[in-house]
């Protein structure tokens, strides 16, 4: 069962759901519109070879929201004040989509802090680079409609391939997404730069790309390995970006072992 707890860090209340294990700590940080919950059955999993506390990014969940800053570097120095606010033994960061980015910013920023990252299917998008592939209407549609109340099966337009019960997690919880949060991120996959911050990181690292995604193309991989040649590089196959929804044993399996390999 996951425990939920809250912090003080960064100026800021953080609420983390907890999934108990006995491995290494791994703090998971989500994607743009995914509270913590929603990561609940992915972390359940992890659990078995982890110690895993889930992230409610500001501005989404049970975690502080309203008249903040939702920047990138925020959302890092969040990760960072976590670490240190939870007395976490430099637990391995597992971030999603932008959750991976604020990953990387974090460990450009104190690769002490943590022992690795694995980043699953970052956004590659930034100044003078190709556009993220999802549109901004997408989220805001969504967003406003669970904001006004809406079913599992009217969710189920946005998320047509995923099963009933992530789909009704999803209406439930979307409303908590602070629609200005979103859109800053959103628009910070375009304006903040992750490949400078990534040859300063030393980290072990290990890449996933979702197989069936255009967020990461093979030349993203080529320049990514240029930049930070250690890092592994991942595909699972048979999943879109959200890659537990649709393979949750793939994704799994390029996971579970990244402490042995580290």
């Amino acid at each position: 069962m996951a425990r939920g707890y809250n912090l003080h860090a960064n100026g800021i209340r953080q609420h983390l759901l907890h999934y108990a294990g006995e491995g290494p700590q791994m703090l998971l940080i989500p994607g743009i519109t995914s509270p913590a919950i929603t990561w609940g059955f992915v972390a359940e999993r992890l659990a078995e070879k982890f110690d895993v506390h889930v992230l409610d990014v500001r501005g989404r969940g049970l975690s502080q929201a309203g008249d903040l800053n939702y920047s990138l570097d925020a959302m890092a120095e969040d990760a960072l004040g976590v670490i240190d606010a939870g007395d976490m033994d430099r637990p391995v960061i597992l971030g999603h989509s932008m959750g991976a980015r604020n990953a990387i910013r974090a460990a450009r920023k104190n690769s002490d802090a943590m022992s690795g990252l694995i980043l699953v299917d970052p956004p590659v998008s930034g100044p003078s680079r190709r556009a993220y592939p999802a549109k901004w209407q997408w989220y805001e549609d969504s967003i406003i409609a669970a904001t006004k109340g809406c079913s599992a099966e009217e969710m189920r337009a946005f998320c047509p391939t995923w099963t009933n019960d992530q789909v009704g997690l999803r209406a439930e919880w979307l409303h908590t997404c602070q629609l200005d949060a979103i859109k800053t991120a959103y628009d910070g996959f375009h304006t903040d730069d992750i490949h400078a911050d990534l040859p300063h990181i030393k980290l072990p690292m290990r890449l996933l790309k979702a197989g069936n995604a255009p967020v990461i193309g093979e030349d993203d991989i080529t320049e990514i390995q240029s930049l930070a040649p250690h890092i592994e590089v991942k595909v699972v196959q048979d999943a879109g970006h959200m890659i537990p929804w649709d393979n949750l044993e793939g994704f799994l399996d390029a996971v579970m072992n990244f402490s042995e390999d580290a």
